[in-house]
């Protein structure tokens, strides 16, 4: 195994390429050839590292020096001072800012706990060395050198693991499960088709730290019996499929893979399947389907795939993070993962923290911190100082929480008896200026079109449900819809085939439970509070504030603002499209919303 002194990691995400992140590298490389130092520097791409916007950017291990807005002209001096003298090059840092809005993957806050993030950002994802040199694979080796299938299992039903994936069944008992089929072969899938809108937790670990999902994968197998397994992945992950294959090679070489594996009568192979982008093929059934060559779509449940599942075999299949875990499980023992969390819901989750905070992007915590916490301290707060509204978890079939849930845990029980769910792990945070009627209707046209069609209640269902959300939304909403929403909504639920269908409803009923109001102002008063529905709302020009500068008028693309130079302007609001860009445009804050 080779060593380096420092390791250089530089950004290729799309928008540091875009600003020369590649010429960087070359410029890089061959700077520090020319001054000696390429058998002591390593230079590494990876995925997003946070501050594109100023970028390019790269950051410098061991140190943790994270340089942007370099230019290849900058390496010689950076190379000379860096690496041959030893300085930091203050000139290049990333301003020091207590709000940083770009974050992917930052260094962890106070609050956070990083298990299964604890090698993204510090190895290199193509190189098995470097997943070795930090206990790699030891886990695997434990497991089938020292322990019998069934301690395995033992070992991860008393960790308390349950799937990361949104149920939440407990992990060891789906194993369990598995063993005590008596068919074969048996199958282990790894459900990498992470859907969810703004959601990138599996993509991250795939593209950062691939082996740890290859070794838990192993483990797995091991545990119910199985020989051959598939990673279903997206196919808008190109970089996680890549850099998942190399993985794949890799333990295949060294013989983590393959045949008598280190040296025993254990074999497993993986091979990855890529998905299509429908987003029900992440309900299981639909998408051991897919893998079978067949449309994705759902199949009723029982038989459950533990018995019955991909070609009709014995089949286990957890998603990218819960099998992320297991090496850490194997390795470290049970109590030491069940002394996180709560009684009930044990160890860290992944979340992709969005919307309307300071810091979003990728965190780690651990089970049972609270709503406030992850907002506050980890998101720090509300951007441009507005006032907290609402919180989806969950992803699109998530439910709402107001103000009033914010000291509420994060845990499965909490978050269920509250009407929402854990899902795989999206968090949407929303500001004061939020339509809440309008976030409804923009989930419920994410999971209408993502239905596969195969039933009735979701096909039909959630369309209805959305042509009610549109009206309302466009000033045509009345009184009966709110009726004929909770009881869609109720029988959607229950009759569906599958979790994309029963959990379609999830925003209308929490919104609906908690923000009635706006609904109510949406139909009775034809009025949205938040000043959001285009069909509701005008533009108005104050004539006291305006100066006749005719910017408005001039960049209106309908022709809808009138006036003479140095007088006060008015808008027809026959015309007016509401596109706001009046508003943006006049420097006297002489247009507001009514």
């Amino acid at each position: 195994m080779k060593y380096y002194r420092s390791h250089v990691l530089v950004c290729t995400d799309p928008d540091c390429v875009r600003r020369g992140s590649l010429q960087l590298i070359d410029a890089l490389q061959d700077e520090l050839v020319a001054q000696g130092l390429i058998e002591e520097v390593q230079v590494l791409e990876t995925s997003r590292i946070g501050s594109c916007a100023l970028g390019p950017e790269l950051v410098v291990y061991p140190e943790g020096a994270h340089y942007v807005g370099l230019t290849p002209e900058d390496i010689p001096f950076l190379v000379t001072e860096h690496f041959l003298k030893g300085r930091v090059a203050n000139r290049f840092l990333l301003p020091p800012s207590p709000k940083k809005s770009d974050e992917e993957l930052s260094a962890p806050t106070p609050k956070e706990v990083r298990v299964v993030l604890r090698n993204c950002g510090q190895i290199d994802p193509e190189n098995i060395e470097d997943y070795l040199a930090v206990d790699g694979y030891q886990a695997l080796a434990k497991a089938v050198t020292s322990m019998t299938p069934e301690e395995v299992i033992d070992e991860v039903l008393a960790s308390g693991l349950r799937g990361r994936g949104g149920a939440g069944f407990p992990t060891g008992k789906k194993w369990q499960l598995a063993r005590a089929a008596a068919n074969h072969p048996k199958f282990i899938i790894c459900n990498a088709d992470e859907g969810d809108p703004g959601a990138f937790m599996n993509r991250r670990v795939l593209e950062g730290d691939p082996h740890s999902v290859v070794e838990g994968m192993a483990i797995a197998a091991y545990a119910i019996g199985a020989e051959r397994g598939y990673v279903y992945c997206r196919a808008e992950y190109p970089l996680a499929v890549a850099t998942l294959g190399r993985a794949i090679t890799q333990a295949r070489e060294w013989g983590l893979l393959g045949k008598n594996i280190l040296g025993t009568d254990f074999s497993f192979d993986l091979e990855v399947r890529i998905g299509a982008g429908a987003f029900v093929c992440g309900e299981e059934t639909a998408l051991m389907a897919s893998i079978e060559g067949k449309r994705g779509e759902p199949r009723p449940r029982p038989p459950f795939p533990a018995q019955s599942g991909l070609w009709g075999q014995p089949s286990n299949i957890n998603n990218v993070e819960t099998y992320a875990n297991v090496p850490q499980i194997i390795l470290k023992g049970a109590d030491w993962f069940a002394s996180m969390g709560t009684e009930r819901s044990k160890g860290t989750k992944t979340f992709a923290l969005a919307g309307d905070v300071n810091h979003t992007g990728l965190i780690e915590v651990p089970f049972g911190i609270t709503l406030r916490e992850i907002v506050y301290d980890v998101g720090m707060g509300i951007k441009d100082g507005k006032g907290f509204k609402a919180i989806q978890t969950g992803g699109p079939m998530g439910g709402c929480l107001p103000a009033d849930y914010l000291d509420l845990p994060v845990d499965y029980e909490s978050l269920t008896g509250a009407g929402s769910i854990m899902g795989s792990g999206g968090l949407i945070v929303m500001d004061e200026d939020t339509c809440m009627v309008d976030i409804a209707r923009f989930f419920m046209e994410f999971t209408q079109d993502e239905s596969c069609g195969k039933c009735v209640p979701c096909r039909v269902g959630t369309r209805k449900i959305l042509e009610i959300l549109t009206r309302i939304c466009n000033g045509e909403g009345v009184p009966s819809d709110l009726d004929t929403l909770e009881v869609l909504c109720a029988e959607i639920k229950q009759d569906s085939l599958c979790g994309l269908g029963q959990g379609a409803p999830g925003p209308v009923v929490s919104t609906l439970k908690h923000f009635r109001d706006e609904y109510e102002a949406h139909i009775y008063e034809k009025r949205c509070p938040a000043k959001v529905c285009r069909a509701l709302i005008k533009y108005v020009i104050d004539p006291n504030q305006c100066t006749g500068c005719t910017v408005c008028a001039r960049n209106c693309p309908t022709n809808a603002i009138s006036g003479t130079r140095r007088q006060p302007h008015t808008i027809d609001q026959d015309i007016c499209v509401r596109c706001g860009i009046c508003q943006q445009v006049c420097n006297f804050h002489a247009i507001y919303i009514d």
